[in-house]
């Protein structure tokens, strides 16, 4: 063979693939049915002549192998933390154990059906009676929903409860929520769904929120501070407590953004500190996986005067311990997630927290450990912005490699050929160029020190040979793309060439 062709077969095996269309060959088929030995259903009648066709113009013909071997190449292209570390600022990605896995698909949880009568399903019910429990006992709240499938649906589920209690004690549900300028994005626009008008607060130069704004903002208008805690910054709001009694005092209420949890769970109680309502991300704080978009629960957990407000149903206990769901709640702003919320992601929540238990403290401490590690060993090559201390999640910019046309994206691409997903880019907004980086809990030190040793080399290049890191990645399957193109003029549908 010559070089050519040996390249191009090493290309087909490891490198290149192709969409499946370009597979495809006329009378290819990766399955065959036996005759029918019933009569034939007319689809046409059965479903309607308009919900039926023939078949799909231009749908692949391949076989079986060609099937599993394209989709098994394609598994191949992803990064995952089954790999390597996977900084990814306010994401958590931590590794996910095995065993909460496991039990999220044993029978009786896995396979059981949420129309079935409660008293078949003690066992289930129980499991969310725990993780209430346990949820409460972390966030020292005093009641909880399990409901909310996500991070940014508990959030407005937090903001209807506040409307709705606002509007049943005071005769006023008011008009504004007041957003920090380190919030998680989300914020906004669930305040906005809500009916609220949204004002920003920004942030001090120790990146906490300006308190003396704060103080001047607070009024008859405004109905709560949505307050990410830590915040995008990995900065912790020291002064949570005055922040709550500015509100109370006001009339207002406190939420607390609880996707940073990370950093505080069997150290600090979020309703120790005067919030109101707060949501958890089950999938990011207690080990579910949600790369790509899913799973996720978003629990919310409120103080005792929000409880009436708690979406339907709710779990109940009776005297003789039996458990059920109760429907009857005529203060509840309503139903926001069928069944209860994702019953498989609250299973390894609960699996999670009861292998650590008094040990999530530890976890939490060697999350704060592992950030604060990488930045002390960073700080001498990348801008560090603000000087407060970190928690879980270090955020640096790229003040320092921009004097060489190098930016927070170039160092994040460059990083894929050191065998590392990127950390977050550009966010937080309020520091430009930002690189936020989140160990977890999960990395050893040796993992770090590889993440560190390739940052320091990537700076260094930065400074030699910028072009080297402005033109990568250079190992990956697809080099650079042009992302201007992808977003403003995409291809979304294959077409064969003429």
């Amino acid at each position: 063979m010559s070089d050519d062709q040996i390249k191009k077969a090493r290309r087909h095996v490891n490198q290149s693939e192709g969409l499946i269309f370009e597979r495809s060959a006329e009378g290819k088929c990766g399955m065959e049915l036996p005759r029918l030995d019933v009569p034939a259903a007319d689809a046409r009648q059965e479903l309607g002549a308009d919900l039926v066709r023939e078949d799909v113009a231009g749908f692949p013909e391949v076989s079986e192998i060609e099937t599993v071997r394209h989709f098994t190449r394609l598994s191949t292209w992803n990064y995952a933390i089954d790999y390597g570390m996977y900084p990814l600022g306010s994401c958590t990605m931590k590794y996910n154990p095995r065993v909460n896995e496991f039990v999220a698909r044993l029978d009786g949880l896995a396979t059981e059906h949420p129309y079935q009568p409660a008293e078949l399903s003690q066992g289930c019910l129980r499991i969310l009676r725990d993780l209430k429990k346990a949820l409460l006992a972390i966030t020292g709240m005093d009641a909880v929903t399990l409901e909310p499938a996500a991070g940014a649906q508990g959030e407005l589920t937090g903001l209807l409860l506040i409307h709705a209690c606002l509007k049943d004690t005071q005769g006023n549900p008011r008009k504004k929520v007041l957003i920090p300028d380190s919030a998680h994005g989300t914020n906004p626009a669930s305040a906005s769904l809500t009916g609220y008008q949204v004002q920003n607060i920004r942030s001090d130069a120790s990146g906490q929120i300006d308190f003396e704004e704060l103080k001047r903002l607070v009024n008859e208008d405004v109905a709560a501070l949505m307050l990410t805690n830590p915040n995008t910054l990995g900065v912790f709001e020291q002064r949570m407590a005055e922040i709550a009694a500015v509100l109370h005092e006001r009339g207002a209420l406190l939420y607390m953004d609880g996707a940073n949890m990370n950093a505080l769970a069997g150290v600090a109680r979020p309703g120790d500190l005067g919030v109101d309502v707060m949501h958890l991300n089950l999938h990011k704080t207690f080990s579910t996986p949600h790369g790509g978009g899913g799973p996720g629960a978003g629990p919310v957990a409120v103080k005792k005067r929000l409880e009436p407000y708690l979406p339907v149903p709710q779990l109940v206990e009776d005297a003789d311990g039996r458990l059920r769901l109760n429907e009857d709640r005529p203060k509840s702003v309503g139903r926001v997630k069928a069944f209860g919320g994702n019953f498989g992601v609250l299973v390894r929540a609960l699996a999670y927290i009861l292998a650590y238990g008094p040990g999530i403290r530890q976890a939490t401490e060697d999350a704060v450990l592992n950030a604060n590690y990488v930045r002390k060993q960073l700080e001498d090559l990348y801008e560090l912005p603000y000087q407060s201390p970190s928690m879980h999640e270090v955020v640096f910019s790229d003040a320092r490699q921009k004097k060489n046309g190098v930016s927070t994206i170039d160092v994040a691409k460059r990083l894929i050929d050191y065998g590392f997903h990127p950390y977050t880019t550009a966010f937080p907004l309020i520091v430009h160029g930002a690189m936020m980086i989140e160990p977890t809990e999960s990395e050893s030190k040796a993992e770090c020190d590889l993440f560190i040793d390739a940052m320091r080399a990537i700076a260094e290049e930065a400074d030699t040979e910028p072009d080297v890191v402005k033109t990568a990645p250079h190992s990956t399957r697809v080099s650079r793309l042009d992302e201007v193109a992808a977003a403003r003029k995409p291809i979304l549908r294959w077409k064969p060439q003429p």
